[in-house]
This record gives structure tokens, sequence and C-alpha cells, in this order.
């Protein structure tokens, strides 16, 4: 069974100013580990169709599914997890207590939440940290705790939105190595959605090209490269294959008559 299942798929906006078409006939397949990254300018939609899996936006045409069921019994069923671009901690709640906020609203047992916080801190490499506040670490922590908050409740599907955007260069690729390891230990379904080609080839085994005004997928590029993957990758030809493929597929799909 497909995790992501989206035929069809269209939502239009209605404001003040007339009509705003945000996604237009997206046609898309998410199956279960791959690690699919979204691309393209802003006001594309990548976003936007994020939101829709997680019903947090309703689709105006077209179908998608999510798991099997609809982005609505999907949520009920505390089938994905979410992460922001921005961390979105909880400054007066230590940082073991903001990754046991959504366990205490879903309601586990405090032995269990304990093991839990334990198990995805570790997987996030912030075992030490429990005890600390959110302005108490740097960006990039505060990012990987938002990240084990949304593993947390243990959900097959990482939903996630830019998160490291707002980082510096070095900080941000350390972050990429640690999500695949992530990817790697876990077997996560993630999709990622980003403005940086380097780190979407990097990342992904699937890349989904994006044109605004409205949003449709332009191009479905599916990596050649090994699942290991040191940083220096990058610099290999198959890496600057892809890339380039990907620049092709955002100038193609862009209008710069607009």
């Amino acid at each position: 069974m497909s995790v992501v299942q989206a035929q069809g798929l269209g939502l239009t906006f209605n404001t003040n100013d007339g009509p705003v078409h945000a996604l237009s006939n997206v046609n898309l397949t998410i199956e279960k580990g791959e690690f699919v990254s979204f691309i393209g300018p802003s006001g594309c939609g990548k976003t936007t169709f994020l939101r829709v899996i997680a019903d947090l936006e309703q689709p105006t045409d077209g179908t998608i599914t999510v798991n099997g069921l609809s982005p609505r019994e999907a949520r009920e069923a505390r089938g994905y997890g979410y992460v922001f671009q921005a961390a979105g901690l909880f400054p007066w709640r230590t940082i073991e207590r903001n990754v046991a906020l959504p366990l205490e609203i879903m309601g586990y047992p405090k032995v269990e939440i304990a093991q839990r916080i334990a198990r995805t801190l570790d997987l996030v490499n912030l075992k030490g940290f429990e005890k600390k506040f959110p302005w108490q670490l740097s960006g990039g922590m505060q990012q990987r705790a938002s990240i084990a908050r949304a593993l947390a409740f243990d959900a097959d599907l990482l939903l996630m939105d830019e998160p490291f955007g707002a980082l510096d260069e070095i900080v941000r690729d350390h972050l990429n190595e640690q999500l695949l390891q992530l990817w790697d230990r876990t077997n996560k379904t993630i999709c990622f959605v980003t403005h940086s080609i380097p780190e979407a080839v990097y990342l992904s085994t699937k890349i989904v090209v994006m044109s605004p005004r409205p949003g449709r997928v332009t191009d479905v590029i599916e990596s050649t490269l090994p699942k290991e993957r040191p940083l220096d990758i990058r610099e290999s030809p198959e890496f600057l294959a892809i890339a380039a493929r990907v620049r092709d597929g955002l100038r193609a799909g862009h209008s710069y008559d607009d």
C-alpha cells in the first residue's frame, strides 16, 4: 500500500481579491520508506501539499489518501509527525517536557512517556540535554528537539516543512547527515520541503519539482545515489547530474514573463 496517493489533486483558496489556485492536478505516489523532497520557488504549493497530507488544508479537487485513509482519518489515527520551519518549542518547558507534550495529550502512561523520550532524544543525539530549556540550546539543537517531538509517538510518516532553512550552512550540513542516519535507523517515510537544490539531491530517494501559479508537479526524479552518502558525494558527477536536472526542471516550470 502506498503511504501517500494523490490523484488530480487541486486546491483553490477563495480570497477577497479572487480565487488563488495553490495546487492543480497533482498526481503523486509516495511509497513506504521513501525520502521525498519537494522543491520549487516560493508560492509553488510545497507547504500547501504537506498541509493537505496533514489535514490542515482541504483540497477542492481530486483525491488523496494517507496510509489508505483520508487525511482526516490518518490525523485521527496519529499517522504522521510534523516538523515545522520554526522549532516551536515551549520556552517554559524543558526539552524532555516538550518532547512529552504530544504523548501527554494522547494519554500515554508516565512510564512509557519516559521510555519514548529517552529513545527519541537518543535518536537525535540530544541525550544529556533533557533538563535544558529551549533557550539554552542552539538553533540546530532546537530543531533536533522538534524532530524528537514529532518522532515520539512513532508515526511511520514524517512531514518536514523546510526545518533547516534558517540555519547556517555548516549546521545545515551536519543536520542533513544526521537526518539521513535517523531515516536509515527508523525506516520512516519522509516528506521534506526545501528551497535548496543540494539539500534535496543529497537527502532524497525521490525529488518532486514543482512550478508556481498554480502549483504543479513538473518532474519526479528518482535518485540513483547510494543510500550511504558522505557529504563529499556532492562533488561527484552523478550528484551534479541530478542537481542539473532539478535546476532544469525548475527553470522550465517557471515563467519569467510574470
